[in-house]
């Protein structure tokens, strides 16, 4: 029998599995951009609300999946499988303080979550790029996947938040003791250097939404 926590959780599995929030799927469907927010599925006096079948139709055919395809994940839900809640930021936000600690690994609150569908680094979390400034490698909305624990090497795409609050993904192109070099993955921006002590602290991409 289906419960209340295996659709949600599916909602969210089918969002991350086509590179998305769960707003951004609602807003993909032509739904409300809140329709399938956290805060909409228990109403204040506690009671279960459920996604109607008239949305489930609309993300189908927005994103061109089968039916078939989200039973499978309301499945994976019911079997305690197919992925974790990883938390979730924009970019703006992760340039404000109290999201991150020294080593950039996320704390506080303020996190909204977004459901992945695999395994992937227990300290990872989720950032959702805003703008243009990091076209056409990563275009707004785009999801990434963050490692602060994985290590970095050259050519490795990276996020890496200064001291000053700026947070950026680049391509890393050398590091040293004193200095980091970092490639823009938009053409149009120039390089980057910055001094060791800039640097507040450098995650790893390891994946990214298409």
């Amino acid at each position: 029998m289906l419960n209340h926590a295996q659709i949600w959780q599916a909602i969210d599995g089918f969002a991350a599995r086509h590179g998305m929030t769960a707003s951004g799927l609602a807003r993909k469907a032509g739904l409300d951009a809140t329709t399938f927010n956290r805060s909409k599925r228990v109403s204040p006096e506690g009671r279960e609300r459920w996604p109607s079948t008239e949305s489930v139709a609309k993300i189908l055919a927005a994103t061109g999946a089968s039916l078939d395809s989200f039973l499978d994940l309301v499945s994976k839900a019911g079997g305690g499988s197919g992925g974790r809640s990883l938390p979730l930021l924009g970019f703006a936000q992760a340039g404000q303080g109290g999201f991150f600690d020294d080593g950039g690994f996320p704390v506080g609150s303020g996190w909204d979550e977004i459901e992945f569908p695999g395994t992937i680094d227990e300290s990872a979390y989720a950032l959702e790029i805003q703008g243009d400034s990091m076209q056409p490698a990563y275009r707004d909305g785009t999801i990434i996947i963050v490692s602060p624990s994985s290590p970095t090497r050259r050519g490795d795409r990276v996020v890496v938040r200064t001291k000053a609050g700026e947070v950026t993904a680049k391509e890393l192109k050398r590091r040293t003791a004193k200095t980091i070099e970092l490639t823009s993955l938009n053409p149009e921006h120039p390089e980057r250097t910055f001094a060791m002590e800039e640097i507040d602290w450098i995650g790893r991409v390891l994946w990214a939404s298409q």
